[in-house]
């Protein structure tokens, strides 16, 4: 993958539907040149798949937040399994580094959110939390 490779994909990570013309126009080649560089792409395996953002993920009204959780680690079946019964948990990544998952959090309301946050603090085998409530994209 070269630089323009990641250009590429850059803009398409802005927008997954945006029209082979016009990436041809911001990357200032043929429309031919981008085609040829997107079959490459997904038959390398560099490009698995298009997404989309739904209304909720843009949905400025929604609460969204990081929450990087310590864990005992003898039991991580159990704390995942309760994290499935709170709603306001969108995703759980495992990870490297100081915490032992990061759980990314959706809520209606300031009310929710700390509901939820309080659930995940009293489940059976969490030693610490931080949480990052996401403002704004950058």
């Amino acid at each position: 993958m070269d630089d323009f490779d990641r250009r590429l994909i850059a803009l398409l990570r802005l927008d997954g539907r945006m029209p082979v013309a016009v990436l041809a126009d911001k990357l200032q080649v043929s429309r031919g040149t981008i085609q040829k560089r997107l079959d490459r792409l997904i038959s390398s395996g560099a490009i698995r798949g298009f997404t989309v953002r739904t209304r909720q993920e843009a949905d400025e009204t929604v609460l969204r937040a990081m929450m990087g959780v310590k864990t005992s680690g003898k039991r991580p079946t159990v704390f995942i399994e309760a994290l499935s019964g709170i709603p306001e948990v969108a995703a759980l990544y495992t990870t490297n580094g100081v915490w032992d998952y990061i759980a990314e959090l959706r809520a209606k309301n300031l009310v929710d959110l700390d509901r939820a946050l309080r659930a995940i603090r009293t489940i059976d085998g969490v030693t610490e939390t931080e949480t990052s409530i996401l403002l704004n994209v950058a």
